[in-house]
């Protein structure tokens, strides 16, 4: 790890100290007007962040494919949780085995292959297939798979539901550690970022023109986005406790406001510029905007989950992180989120 990559993730360490250590100070003030209901969910949140974060960074320093691993892993987790939600026929075993064996690994190994090494061994430019696996072919193949189980009860219903948890638990999710594979062009950074960069990143660099994948760049646009996201949805529940503001669907959840979701994705882009150093992005603008974005789709995943939830009629996805209502529940927005970042990045880096 560079130097910048370190200081990230020191900052990030501090961050989550300082949080931990205000909640448990205002904690003993829940007598004199502190509300014990914002200071529950605030310590369930900080927890799944130590947990996320400790995770990312542990995994990061095993290598890319510990990092896919870690997220595939999530995906798996997040994916059961839903499904246990959904109307289902014993017929569908067969369908999900297969989803779970071998589609959703096999979406992940895609992830897993850099493009670049794999045309400099096979002399064949690919092309990003995770990128139209579920989309473009096991959505046509699953329905098939259902259909000759031979069970023609709520059959659409079904097949609308788990395509639609193949899309936010897999397939959306796999963009975050897509962003690991992910070739930089050189010519994209500012010129400050290159300074602090190793002797034998520098030697790829001229060469290739490219940012060797799986470096400290990729690593702190991973990092980049979850603080955003992460962030930006506790942005917008703060703003939110303002009162007299006009909650968004009171029915969905009650938590939000339209000024509260507001201010926050401003707020998310404030963080975004603030921070935006330790990113690729040649002008702080390109951080702040992609900032505001991909908390607005955060909002916009973390509202359709909940209604879902409401849908079945329970308050949480499942209990895997004690404390809180389960994965699902904490990376909704992350879910949503990724593909629109993963894309966007893409556009600003090449533009």
């Amino acid at each position: 790890m560079d130097s910048l990559t370190i200081c990230f993730l020191v900052g990030v360490l501090f961050l989550l100290i300082l949080v931990s250590c205000v909640v448990h100070w205002l904690r003993r003030y829940e007598d004199y007007g502190v509300d014990p209901a914002i200071l529950c969910s605030f310590r369930a949140r900080i927890r799944a962040w130590w947990i996320l974060f400790g995770s990312i960074a542990c995994v990061f320093m095993l290598g890319s494919l510990a990092t896919v691993l870690l997220f595939f892993v999530m995906s798996i987790s997040a994916l059961r949780e839903y499904i246990t939600l959904t109307p289902k026929s014993p017929v569908d075993h067969q369908t999900l085995f297969w989803i779970y064996v071998f589609f959703t690994p096999l979406q992940f190994v895609l992830i897993s292959v850099n493009p670049v090494w794999f045309e400099s061994v096979t002399g064949i430019v690919p092309y990003q297939l995770f990128s139209i696996l579920l989309p473009g072919y096991v959505f046509l193949v699953l329905p098939g798979f259902m259909a000759v189980s031979g069970d023609p009860k709520r059959f659409l219903e079904r097949t609308a539901k788990l395509q639609l948890g193949l899309m936010i638990c897999v397939y959306s999710l796999s963009y975050v550690p897509a962003i690991l594979t992910m070739n930089i062009p050189a010519s994209a950074i500012s010129d400050e970022l290159l300074v602090d960069l190793p002797t034998e990143t520098v030697s790829m660099l001229v060469l290739s023109d490219y940012f060797p994948s799986v470096s400290g760049v990729n690593f702190r646009l991973l990092f980049f986005f979850v603080v955003v996201v992460q962030l930006g949805d506790v942005f917008q529940y703060l703003w939110s406790q303002v009162p007299s503001q006009h909650v968004v669907a009171a029915k969905i959840n009650s938590n939000r406001t339209w000024e509260g979701v507001l201010v926050g994705v401003i707020s998310s882009g404030l963080l975004g510029v603030a921070i935006w150093f330790f990113t690729p992005f040649s002008q702080w603008w390109h951080a702040g905007l992609i900032a505001m974005i991909v908390s607005f789709i955060g909002f916009c995943g973390s509202m359709t989950m909940s209604a879902i939830k409401r849908d079945r009629g329970v308050s949480g996805y499942g209990t895997l992180i004690q404390g809180h209502n389960g994965t699902l529940d904490r990376i909704d927005s992350l879910c949503f989120a990724a593909p629109v970042f993963y894309h966007l990045t893409w556009l600003f880096i090449r533009a």
